[in-house]
């Protein structure tokens, strides 16, 4: 009799912290921007599970608004889906969210003249990595959900696996620092002979150590990385999606390699000197940005403090997720969104340099990608020797309406297929 006593009145008090805990959330919830329902625990999780994330995430948009509040394990999430939120978030608050939030994985890693059929995908990669070289990890982390359990960071093997990788690129960097420690020594004695890159600009202020801050060389490091992994993967993905649009559009085309070709063919090659003439090659890129932003979702930021936005209510260390992918495809801004149209940029003044917030495949403010010149060079300069050099086929009688154009997941917005293209060496006559 006294068990069952007992029993009932742990069964009242749980109820009663229940009851309390319900009316918290909910007294909580209506100063929150609007979002579907969460789950004990996992929060909204399931709802983003099965489907492409910014895909999902517009979806959901559609049904609870461009400012929209979801749980994501103990993370609480605002995403962002129209201009006019975006632009709140990276101008009129951009100081409250000039924060990253923190992530274990970037914190533990601080001519064929043959005429046969290449596969393109694997040639971008491999170029895009040849001039900024490959280090991308990371994605989705479930111990980046549940940060305050710091068991599940090596429960699920990710932390021992992000060291062993760690290590591997410190030896790599490590050597590369020595060398050109080396080379510099020598070149020291036959000066304006070598071409000076970036880790030599960052050894040579290391050397001269008039900075404010000691520069070590686990900072030149750190930078070296940050290059490496913004600079690979996106451009090579985006040049791979260029190439399928205008495969799918044979008119544009046609008319962005008949300009390459009226712009270079006095030289016989390209080169960047009149790289202003080629408007239309640079609508074409534009408009490949715009369907096709290579972080869909751009990094996310975090709230340095709580502030208001439309009426509701940003708490401290809210996570900002800024669906780009669905601002470049927002039907209110653009004409036929879905549709592959570079004509639109043609005598536009809409740019990718973080003004106009219905177009912001590089973010915007304080934390908009410091490398975007070199990033476009990146995919401008390969675009237009492509274009220049080459006549392109698709393969096997393949028409251009049966090219694969659906996402594949990953961090980066990848196509789900392969792009395999027949090349035939142009001559200017």
């Amino acid at each position: 009799m006294e068990l069952q006593i007992h029993f009932a009145l742990l069964f009242a008090f749980l109820l009663f912290l229940f009851t309390a805990f319900i009316i918290v959330k909910r007294s909580e919830s209506k100063t929150l921007p609007p979002g579907p329902p969460k789950l004990p625990l996992i929060g909204n999780i399931h709802q983003l599970i099965g489907g492409l994330p910014h895909e999902s995430l517009r979806n959901l948009a559609k049904n609870y608004g461009p400012l929209m509040h979801l749980q994501l394990g103990e993370l609480s999430n605002v995403i962002v889906s129209s201009p006019e939120f975006a632009k709140e978030i990276m101008k009129a608050h951009d100081v409250i969210f000039a924060n990253r939030p923190y992530l274990l994985a970037p914190w533990v890693l601080s001519c064929d003249a043959t005429r046969s059929v290449i596969n393109l995908s694997k040639l971008f990669t491999a170029l895009t990595n040849a001039i900024t070289s490959r280090a991308a990890f990371g994605g989705f982390c479930i111990a980046d959900l549940y940060p305050s359990i710091k068991d599940l960071q090596v429960i699920t093997g990710i932390r021992p696996k992000l060291e062993k990788i760690q290590k591997e690129i410190n030896k790599i960097l490590d050597i590369i620092i020595e060398e050109h420690k080396e080379s510099k020594l020598v070149n020291e004695s036959c000066p304006g002979e070598a071409d000076e890159n970036l880790l030599d600009v960052l050894l040579n202020f290391q050397a001269k150590n008039d900075l404010e801050l000691q520069l070590t060389d686990n900072n030149v490091k750190a930078v070296i990385l940050d290059i490496f992994t913004a600079g690979s993967e996106t451009s090579s993905t985006i040049i791979e999606w260029l190439m399928s649009e205008i495969m799918k559009n044979p008119k544009v085309m046609l008319e962005a390699q008949s300009e390459v070709r009226r712009v270079f063919d006095k030289k016989g090659f390209v080169d960047e000197t009149k790289f202003h003439e080629l408007k239309c090659l640079k609508a074409v890129v534009k408009e490949t940005l715009r369907l096709h932003p290579p972080l869909p979702l751009l990094l996310p930021r975090k709230s340095s403090e709580r502030c208001e936005i439309n009426g509701y209510e940003i708490p401290a260390s809210t996570k900002v997720i800024i669906n780009a992918w669905a601002i470049g495809r927002d039907p209110n801004y653009w004409t036929e969104a879905e549709m592959f149209k570079p004509e639109r940029f043609l005598d536009s003044p809409i740019d990718y340099k973080g003004t106009d917030f219905e177009y912001i495949p590089f973010g915007a403010g304080r934390r908009i990608c410091p490398g975007i010149t070199f990033g476009m060079a990146n995919v401008e300069v390969p675009l237009a020797k492509l274009l220049y050099h080459f006549d392109w086929k698709l393969p096997n009688g393949m028409k251009p309406e049966e090219i694969e154009m659906k996402d594949r997941h990953g961090v980066t917005l990848k196509r789900k297929g392969v792009l395999n293209l027949i090349p035939t060496c142009y001559r200017p006559k």
